[in-house]
This record gives C-alpha cells, sequence and structure tokens, in this order.
C-alpha cells in the first residue's frame, strides 16, 4: 500500500542498526515509540513495545514522540498516552540493576522459614513487600471475579478515567508574572508572523 509501517520487526532491527552506526559516529542517537495502529487496541500495545524494545537495545540517548503516537504519527491519544505512560515505567523498572547480596538474597529468611513454611510473617518480607514490586498505574491485576465486580472495565477504560482526573486535577506550576507575560507576548507576536507566512522565527542571541 506503501502506507509507513511502525513498531514491526523490520522497524525494531533497524533501530538496532540506528544505534549501532550511532555509536561508530560517536554521535548521541534518538529512537522513537510509535505505532502504525488507528485506536488504543492489543496492535498499539505490542507496536509500542517492539518500538520500545528496538530503542532499548539499541542504546537510545533520547526517546521521542514517547507517548501518545497513533496511526503512524498522524493523530495522538490521550489513552494512548496513559498506555505508553505504562510501558515506559515497566521499561524503566526492568532496566535497574538488580541488587545481590546477602540482605536481598534473604538466605537467613529462608533458613527461619524452613521447609513447609511461608514468609508471610517474617520479618525479611514484612520489612520489603511495599516496594519490592513496580505498582502498576494502569494494569489491574486481580482475579476476574473481583475485577468483574469493580466493574470489569478494559485497560483502555481505566486509561480514559486516568487522563481526565489527571487534567481535573491539574495545578499549573508558580511562574513569574513578568516570564508568563513575556511568554503570552511571544505566542501572540508568532501566531500573526505565521498567518502572514513567516514560519521560521527570528534567532535570538
Amino acid at each position: 500500500s506503501g502506507a509507513p509501517a511502525f513498531g514491526t520487526p523490520e522497524y525494531t532491527k533497524a533501530a538496532l542498526a540506528g544505534g549501532q552506526l550511532a555509536r561508530r559516529l560517536g554521535i548521541p542517537y534518538r529512537s522513537s515509540n510509535v505505532t502504525a495502529s488507528n485506536c488504543v487496541d492489543i496492535q498499539a500495545s505490542y507496536e509500542s513495545m517492539m518500538s520500545l524494545w528496538g530503542a532499548v537495545m539499541g542504546g537510545v540517548n533520547l526517546i521521542e514522540h514517547a507517548a501518545g503516537w497513533m496511526e503512524g504519527g498522524l493523530t495522538a491519544s490521550f489513552e494512548k498516552l496513559i498506555l505508553d505512560a505504562e510501558l515506559l515505567q515497566n521499561m524503566r523498572e526492568f532496566l535497574k540493576p538488580i541488587q545481590v547480596d546477602e540482605a536481598e538474597m534473604g538466605v537467613d529468611a529462608i533458613n527461619e522459614v524452613g521447609p513447609g513454611g511461608h514468609f508471610f510473617g517474617v520479618g525479611h518480607t514484612l520489612e520489603r513487600f511495599s516496594t519490592a514490586f513496580y505498582e502498576p498505574m494502569l494494569s489491574d491485576w486481580r482475579n476476574y471475579q473481583t475485577w468483574e465486580n469493580a466493574g470489569a472495565k478494559t485497560g483502555t477504560e481505566r486509561a480514559n478515567l486516568i487522563w481526565k482526573e489527571l487534567l481535573r486535577s491539574y495545578q499549573a506550576p508558580p511562574m513569574d508574572e513578568g516570564r508568563k507575560d513575556a511568554l503570552a507576548a511571544y505566542v501572540a507576536k508568532r501566531k500573526e508572523e505565521i498567518k502572514a507566512g513567516k514560519m521560521v522565527p527570528d534567532v535570538v542571541a
């Protein structure tokens, strides 16, 4: 069809090769989290994950278009932005180095529990259970019955609720009034310049 495809095996291989070329030339490397999917569905998920693996394994310095990209870059989605934020957080957690020491291995706890015992009441577990695992923003790890009783919302539906709540509760960070006025004046000026056909702004030294 001639339509560009993203998040494919070929795209991922190209991302790896791009990283190798960048390192050979000694320059920074950027890649993207992209998909050709037209809606927030399973295709959007696996194509984005393929794109992210290409970026990570390619040794990327910057991920551009990191969240919200849809339809080969022609559209964006708030729900996809939330999904991508979850994917990025998962990837960040995966890339954290594993700490291997006596405390983390928990040999004393294993000896304390012994065969046939359980770890739920052991001090080693109680000290770590609340921080030992990645806590998802979007994923629902409840069993089917509990999930159904809670409304049986899909991941896309949960993403919709999350972005709306984030937008509702957003508070703009404080900004100096002079800087705010200067930015507003610049935006107004650029709008007029673009209307007049001046697409590239003047460079301020």
